[in-house]
């Protein structure tokens, strides 16, 4: 039997398995399943009242609360296109999305009430403007009061097309300008399936949403958690005293955590003072995760701590760094380094590293090639951008632009994004070898390695750093500390310590191509020693 492959199976697998379970907390309100459902229902109803039809936009402005979670289920069940936006993102940077999308209709929070006043200039495609949390003047529509007009009855799961875009994600731009992703209702549940075959989900588990919603299909747990009947807890924004005590209040189970989100918990002064020991897994992505950075998750939470990779084209999880039953590691040095790695493919994934000619570089974690992948989960193409998606996928792999090495049982090592590879004299030196062996330093908080010019060189790994508060450190005892851990080509030439914080996307990923066209744009020469 063909039954069309949905996100929209996910809400109501839910709704008849565990409707009088708690299945969404946000703040102080909680929805069982079925409520949660229903929500979902009278929400695709507000939209049909509106005028929004098939194929349509709509937008929202949002931190992480359950009207957002809504939001991937309502405007699908219409089969209109969910496209949550980056909420950090400044008003010309959101109108170039937004008309590029040619978004129906907006749904944002009250506390974006005046950036909306300069989207409604600039954006002639928007129809409505909808108010989540409270009536404001620069709404049309106030969204609790669009949720008590109606309620669409139970669609026909076989009216769905599974070939139908349910989602539009725009790329975060941290390389280059952002591109909308189409990720189509067969790519989002097929998605969630392999995530729920590789990772050990229980109906009981607890999943904290760390990380935006915003951002890449909110890592799949969107659709994973509620397909497998687990409770999502709302983190509105994430400051780490916030997500302690919510661990403790809601005996969470699991976390998403960039590294940066990851350091900064871990140096939470409250760290310690909640109770956490309901955690059971850890799942850090997003950047590459160092050793060390596992090995202090593991001793603060005392829970599975483990890396994966993935983009905003493969919606997004792509592979897992969790144990694999047939490696056994020769010491702890070694079971700490896997687990920081990128990993293994999930069930649906094939991932490859491959040289310039597409074929497939030796597995001897020496030889550098390019990530591609193939699988369930790779995006239907860019929106409104034919020459782009040619270029991103031939001969049906997905070109991912970071750069690897591989060993015999599959294991992926992220080495660098192409952009960032720093080419000095001739060599070939990774920027994120260079950050792990920074960040080891006890004395550093933060830490990006960009390229600056260098007439000798052509050019120069240069490190930024943040120290933690109350640390000290100069350029001379870093580099002692890095003598016995990466080699002497590979040493930043030049070593800027600044206050900070490093700039980030929305989430939390650095910004390298920001600070390295500070020295590019021709500061660098007066600086180099």
């Amino acid at each position: 039997m063909n039954v069309p492959l949905t996100p929209i199976r996910c809400l109501y697998r839910a709704v008849d398995l565990y409707g009088k379970k708690i299945g969404v907390v946000s703040g102080p309100r909680s929805f069982t399943y079925s409520q949660f459902g229903e929500r979902c229902e009278r929400l695709a109803a507000g939209l049909l009242a509106e005028g929004i039809r098939p194929g349509d936009r709509v937008a929202y402005l949002s931190f992480n609360n359950h009207q957002l979670l809504e939001g991937y289920y309502g405007p699908p069940l219409v089969s209109a296109i969910s496209m949550p936006l980056n909420v950090r993102l400044q008003s010309a940077e959101l109108t170039a999305i937004l008309n590029h999308a040619s978004a129906s209709m907006l749904v944002f929070e009250s506390e974006f009430a005046p950036l909306v006043e300069e989207l409604r200039k600039h954006c002639s495609s928007i129809k409505r403007y909808v108010a989540i949390d409270q009536p404001v003047p620069q709404a049309d529509l106030f969204l609790e009061e669009l949720l008590l007009r109606d309620r669409i009855s139970r669609p026909d799961i076989f009216a769905f097309d599974e070939n139908e875009i349910a989602e539009l994600f725009y790329t975060s731009g941290s390389t280059g300008n952002p591109k909308g992703v189409m990720l189509s209702h067969r790519t989002l549940y097929l998605h969630a399936l392999g995530v729920l075959a590789t990772f050990q989900c229980k109906d009981t588990d607890v999943e904290l949403h760390t990380i935006p919603l915003f951002h890449a299909n909110g890592w799949g747990r969107p659709q994973s958690v509620t397909m497998k009947g687990g409770k999502h807890v709302m983190v509105r924004r994430f400051e780490p005293v916030s997500v302690l005590r919510l661990i403790q209040e809601e005996k969470a189970t699991g976390m998403t955590l960039v590294p940066t989100m990851a350091n900064a918990l871990l140096n939470c002064p409250e760290l310690g003072k909640f109770d956490t020991s309901s955690m059971r897994v850890i799942t850090t992505g997003g950047a590459a995760s160092s050793p060390e950075l596992i090995a202090r998750l593991e001793q603060a939470f005392h829970c599975e701590v483990c890396s994966g990779y993935g983009l905003t084209e493969t919606a997004p999880v792509i592979t897992t760094a969790q144990p694999k039953g047939t490696v056994a590691c020769v010491d702890e040095s070694e079971r700490l380094d896997r687990l920081a790695a990128a990993g293994w493919p999930l069930v649906g994934s094939e991932v490859h590293v491959v040289d310039a000619e597409m074929r497939d570089v030796p597995c001897d974690m020496q030889t550098v090639g390019e990530v591609v992948v193939q699988g369930d989960n790779v995006m239907d193409g860019y929106y409104r951008e034919p020459d782009a998606t040619k270029a991103a996928i031939t001969s049906h792999w997905l070109h991912t632009g970071d750069m690897a090495v591989w060993d015999e049982e599959n294991y992926i090592h992220i080495v660098d994004r192409k952009k960032d590879i720093i080419i000095s004299g001739g060599e070939n030196i990774s920027s994120i070898e260079v950050e792990k062996a920074i960040f080891a330093h006890p004395a550093v908080l933060e830490c990006a390695v960009v390229s600056a010019p260098d007439p000798q060189w052509g050019e120069i790994p240069v490190a930024i750093i943040v120290l933690k508060p109350g640390q000290q450190l100069n350029e001379e005892q870093l580099l002692v500390s890095l003598k016995t851990r990466i080699a002497k080509y590979k040493m930043p030439r030049l070593v800027k310590f600044v206050e900070g914080p490093l700039p980030k996307t929305g989430t939390g990923k650095m910004l390298k191509r920001q600070l390295r066209e500070t020295f590019w744009s021709g500061k660098a020469t007066r600086i180099q020693g």
